[in-house]
């Protein structure tokens, strides 16, 4: 995050544990360009947690509806007393903050639900009592951009401190509130990698960001040639994946198969793209399937280094099509493997599987050995790894190390019949010094399926 150029990291909430403290703590010893920040509630207690982490501010949520303060305050902001009960609470607790040598953002949590007059009496308590900033909260997505903009275009030069926008994804605006936030004039918007968070999510970086600068001409200061790598990690690390269709970083996006858009698309990138894919750090990708055209398959051929005559690429051509007409995905290693069939090439493949053993259970470690002839020698390794598939293809790129360092990218399963003896269809894309390849496997067991792919996967990159 702190490579990408993000400002401010908030790197956890204080309050959740003393594994969560560990972690905020440990963020903050990096000695990171970025602001450090850890949520807390309306507590000095939270405060004292922030402080055990060393952290340089907090996000100090402050319950600003009717609703949230009598869920949660046990207060009526109706009744004056209580009213001017939670605008001391909120300010003391802002003011103990300071007091501390903490960067406090100030947060109405409700915001978008709560009387304006008495949200603006609180972000007047929040400043007098030391908040740095102050955060409008759109906790369950009400908001609408038409509407953003108005609070913004008036809160944003009235507050008396800096104003953020937090928007959650519960109609899908959260992106378009927070864009709209910025353009009336919020100096900070609250965003995560690939919109994660509660329920729907927040607003997407990725898709702020390269909308601020694309759309609006906003320097952000990002480094969006890395916004690709940072949403593949977050994946990753958190298990959530990215919808195919998401925009900039989906696994769909600057694919293309439909003929007459890679038609155009080889004369001209911009007639389907209206940015290109290495601005977020990515690849152009053509695939291949019943919407592919005689364009896709001259490209795709080129890009795999075969010369083929018009009779040889309209068979090619062909085979592609039959294989999209049944509904099956034609993977980079499909379309190499129709392509040498139809121009009569042969490739010894240079990994042959010979065996492979895999064990799971409870309470034993997921294991799998794996027996393979590489380049003419045999090669015996064994791996451990979170289950027995994890385990076969850590022992795989263990066994073909001296062949090359071969990363699987991604990973996916599909059961093409039902029931427990299902045909298991396995698709994985591996990379090997830049280049990416798609493959498969398709067995009635799906570590071996895994196992074909990556190996097939493998065979195609070396």
């Amino acid at each position: 995050m702190d490579e990408l150029g993000v400002h401010v990291i908030e790197a956890g909430s204080a309050v959740t544990s003393a594994g969560e403290r560990a972690a905020i703590k440990a963020v903050a010893g990096l000695g990171l360009n970025a602001e450090i920040c850890s949520y807390t509630r309306m507590r000095t207690s939270d405060i004292d947690l922030a402080l055990e982490c060393d952290v340089d501010s907090i996000h100090l949520v402050v319950p600003s509806s009717n609703l949230h303060i009598e869920t949660k305050l046990k207060k009526d902001i109706r009744i004056k007393q209580d009213r001017e009960d939670v605008l001391q609470m909120a300010g003391e607790v802002a003011e103990y903050a300071k007091s501390h040598g903490l960067i406090v953002e100030f947060s109405a949590e409700d915001a978008s639900r709560a009387d304006f007059k008495f949200l603006k009496e609180l972000y007047a308590s929040g400043v007098a009592h030391g908040a740095d900033r102050l955060c409008y909260c759109d906790t369950v997505g009400m908001l609408t951009p038409e509407k953003t903009f108005n609070i913004f275009s008036e809160l944003a030069f009235s507050a008396g401190a800096p104003v953020s926008i937090h928007c959650h994804n519960d109609f899908g605006l959260a992106v378009a509130n927070t864009v709209a936030a910025l353009r009336a004039g919020a100096a900070q918007g609250h965003v995560t990698v690939n919109g994660i968070g509660e329920r729907s999510g927040n607003a997407a970086l990725e898709e702020v960001v390269v909308q601020l600068e694309h759309l609006y001409g906003v320097k952000t200061g990002i480094k969006t040639e890395n916004l690709y790598k940072v949403s593949r990690l977050v994946s990753r690390l958190t298990n959530i994946p990215v919808a195919p269709n998401k925009a900039l970083v989906g696994g769909n996006s600057f694919t293309h198969e439909a003929g007459i858009h890679v038609h155009d698309l080889v004369k001209n990138t911009a007639s389907y793209e209206p940015i290109t894919p290495d601005f977020v750090g990515r690849t152009r990708r053509v695939v291949l399937g019943k919407h592919a055209g005689a364009s896709s398959i001259e490209l795709a051929l080129m890009e795999l280094q075969l010369d083929a005559d018009s009779a040889q690429k309209q068979e090619i051509f062909k085979r592609v099509k039959e294989m999209g007409d049944k509904g099956l995905r034609v993977t980079d290693a499909d379309l190499q493997t129709i392509a040498e069939s139809v121009l009569e090439i042969h490739h010894e493949p240079t990994v042959k599987l010979k065996a492979f053993t895999a064990i799971s259970g409870r309470p034993s470690i997921p294991m799998a050995s794996v027996v393979l002839e590489v380049g003419g020698k045999e090669e015996v390794c064994v791996d451990t790894g979170d289950g027995p598939v994890d385990a076969a293809i850590r022992a795989i790129q263990r066994a073909v190390a001296s062949v090359g360092d071969i990363a699987l990218e991604e990973y996916h399963v599909d059961a093409i019949t039902g029931g427990t003896d299902a045909l298991v269809e396995v698709t994985v894309k591996m990379s090997k010094d830049g280049k990416t390849i798609t493959a498969r496997g398709a067995r009635t067991d799906i570590i071996e399926a895994s196992v074909e792919a990556v190996i097939n996967g493998m065979n195609r990159l070396v």
